[in-house]
């Protein structure tokens, strides 16, 4: 008895990892040029001083630069780095949903003896499933944040290759203005040669090369720190999101159906305020998060460039402000709210057709 029921716990973290894998993939592909353009805006630097006239925030906006890149780079460029990105999200669902399962089902295991001895009403509490989120999320970032460093190289590439070359037309030009005759026509065929240079193929092999060369292995884990605080997004996430579906269960218990499952609409809608609410209380973290892993040409100085961590945090503080802490919030709001709703709905269909 004590076999079968411990084989059917086990296949049924497995069908929820399955399940978490396939809602993961599909809300990816959905919502991935909010995600390109996101990362985009969250590695993008600028002093905080700056002030934007009206024109220059409207141009801001998400709509006008997934407008703008389709334009400038086409599809290629909104889906840039989906490959590793469906890798990641696939091996990123699978497991944290998996060691969440067998979590869960040990956590509720000890609730339901504690309750039989008195020691409780049988149920998990909010902390639990804190804590259950929390390993369960470590586990998923230790094991997969090489994935998402190449994912962050492969959307910001283009990114960092602009800024290269602004660079070098900058010392160029600089050049030209203290050069003689003979120098400039050198000089000027340069910045032609540079105006007329196409990006170069960019995919998962060369940006694992990149990131070899740049830090060796450790490089396939940056921005490990701040992602790792940040499984308290997913335990907040879940934390919002169970005690929501506990309660309104608990308010069915005294109807007809008290045992009726979530309609796969209350699934949406919970899911997106959990996540919503996870989001906004993490954002600056993940903000730091792909400073770390982006290619560090996209900050066309030493202030903007970062060494770790803290060092990251105290630069932004310093040169960019609060503000620079939740640059492209909204739109992450939006693609991160609308993925984990249709992950949750997706899951729930998957596991309840078991």
């Amino acid at each position: 008895m004590y076999l079968s029921q411990r084989c059917w716990r086990m296949s049924s973290a497995a069908v929820n990892g399955l399940a978490g894998a396939g809602g993961g993939i599909i809300a990816q592909i959905i919502t991935y040029p909010l995600q390109t353009v996101n990362t985009r805006q969250q590695t993008e630097r600028s002093a905080k001083k700056k002030k934007a006239s009206g024109a220059a925030i409207a141009n801001t906006s998400t709509l006008f630069q997934m407008l703008q890149l389709f334009q400038t780079e086409g599809w290629g460029g909104l889906y840039s780095g989906l490959k590793p990105s469906l890798i990641g999200t696939a091996a990123s669902q699978g497991i944290y949903y998996y060691f969440y399962q067998i979590l869960k089902n040990k956590v509720e295991d000890l609730a339901v003896a504690r309750g039989k001895k008195g020691l409780g009403d049988g149920t998990v509490g909010m902390l639990s499933w804190l804590g259950i989120a929390a390993v369960a999320g470590s586990i998923n970032v230790l094991l997969t944040n090489p994935i998402w460093v190449l994912v962050t190289r492969m959307q910001t590439h283009t990114q960092a290759e602009k800024k290269i070359v602004e660079s070098k037309k900058e010392l160029l030009l600089k050049d030209v203005a203290r050069a003689n005759s003979i120098e400039v026509s050198i000089l000027k065929d340069r910045l032609y040669k540079l105006d007329s240079e196409k990006p170069r193929p960019y995919g998962t092999i060369q940006a694992v090369r990149e990131v070899y060369r740049e830090s060796g292995i450790r490089g396939f884990w940056k921005g490990l720190i701040p992602t790792l605080i940040m499984v308290c997004n997913p335990s907040i996430q879940f934390m919002i999101y169970e005690t929501l579906a506990k309660r309104l269960r608990s308010k069915r218990s005294g109807k007809e159906l008290p045992k009726k499952n979530l309609t796969a609409m209350e699934v949406f809608l919970l899911g997106a305020i959990a996540k919503l609410g996870a989001t906004v209380v993490t954002y600056p973290l993940l903000v730091v998060k792909s400073r770390l892993q982006a290619k560090q040409e996209i900050g066309r100085n030493v202030m903007s460039r970062y060494t770790g961590t803290i060092d990251a945090i105290i630069k932004m503080i310093r040169y960019e402000g609060l503000h620079g802490f939740y640059k492209g919030m909204g739109t992450k709001i939006v693609q991160s709210v609308f993925a984990a709703s249709v992950l949750f709905m997706i899951k729930e269909e998957l596991t309840e057709s078991k």
